[in-house]
């Protein structure tokens, strides 16, 4: 080893440790601000003299402790932390802080909690939970809380997908089974279907609607944004090629953009589209797909998948063109973030009327 080698060593070595060290604090963090939501609505529920402090409890506390974040909005926060989270009490060893329940409480019993079950329950910083408790929908803020786990996403993306409605755009294209799967575990990428999002959302790229872009503008972009583009088209994907040409009968032919799923273990093709879909834009995707699976995959690989990007489509012609099995899939994209309360309506309708046809 190289005396340069064991300087790096040494200084990757401490900000490994250091990074890990910051994420443990961060986790105490966490778990002393639900602890404390939980004493607070406890005493409010049980206290022998709850009633001499009644509304005043969170100001008197503030007053008294000399712990440093207890400020009344702050202790607020913990009692919706904790009621947010209610059911993580119930795989805890002390039930209850007061003997009526017939669970006696002590700071032993809390060191063990403490050091085993709550850290194992969360993972996520505060930060992370208090942008999760601004969902109301129980199914939607698992859901987010899984993905942030499972992707490392950080405080920035978690809001960006937040606020860009990836729950809802991914539960448009499932049904109710799926949609339920999804605040279970996430999102499970399996089938050739699970990565497509209907519509997809680009509003980091910028380009305003009412300006005149072309598809050479909106491919070069995406170019330029390459990292949120990878983050918006979700699980396992890494970047290829831009313009990938290939050559048929003497003619030449170009993919917009040449993707490969890592979890798939497929290439994933995206042709865009600056305005209205066509069949011949759905046939053109049909031939470039063609060629990947008989000249570019191997044996081992799964079959190509085509996704074409456009601002706006007509189902009935999508359905009418491309064959039940094709792995083709036409989505719209979006230059600026989506309603969510009309999303949720889209959901809600779709879920209702799977409900109808059962």
């Amino acid at each position: 080893m190289k005396f340069e080698q064991l300087i790096s060593l040494f200084q990757e070595t401490h900000k490994e440790l250091q990074a890990k060290a910051t994420h443990s604090v961060d986790i105490a963090l966490v778990i002393r601000n639900w602890l404390f939501g939980w004493y607070i609505v406890e005493y409010e529920q049980h206290g022998e003299d709850r009633a001499q402090y009644g509304s005043y409890l969170i100001d008197e506390l503030s007053k008294k402790l000399t712990v440093k974040g207890t400020s009344p909005t702050n202790l607020r926060k913990f009692r919706e932390f904790y009621q947010t989270y209610p059911d993580i009490q119930q795989t805890v060893s002390v039930k209850s802080l007061y003997p009526e329940k017939g669970d006696i409480f002590s700071f032993a019993s809390i060191r063990q909690i403490v050091s085993t079950e709550l850290f194992q329950r969360f993972l996520l910083g505060w930060s992370h939970h208090v942008i999760l408790m601004t969902l109301d929908n129980l199914k939607e803020r698992h859901f987010y809380e899984i993905e942030s786990i499972q992707n490392s996403w950080s405080v920035r993306e978690l809001k960006r997908q937040i606020a860009s409605s990836l729950y809802e755009r991914l539960a448009l294209s499932r049904d109710s089974e799926k949609v339920k799967e999804l605040s279970e575990k996430g999102l499970l990428v399996e089938s050739a279907s699970d990565i497509v999002k209907s519509p997809y959302v680009l509003e980091f790229l910028d380009l305003k609607e009412h300006n005149a872009y072309s598809e050479n503008d909106l491919e070069t972009a995406i170019i330029n944004k390459l990292e949120h583009f990878l983050l918006e088209l979700g699980k396992g994907f890494l970047f290829e090629a831009r313009q990938k040409r290939f050559t048929f009968d003497d003619d030449h032919f170009y993919v917009d953009l040449v993707f490969y799923n890592r979890l798939l273990r497929c290439y994933v093709l995206i042709d865009l589209k600056r305005d209205k879909l066509t069949h011949q834009d759905l046939g053109q995707m049909q031939m470039y797909v063609n060629y990947f699976d008989r000249y570019v995959k191997t044996g081992d690989e799964s079959p190509t998948i085509g996704i074409v990007l456009c601002h706006r489509k007509n189902d009935a012609l999508v359905e009418l063109t491309l064959p039940d099995n094709a792995n083709i899939f036409a989505s719209k994209y979006l230059l600026y973030l989506p309603s969510k309360d009309e999303l949720k309506k889209q959901v809600e309708e779709a879920l209702s009327n799977v409900g109808k046809e059962k």
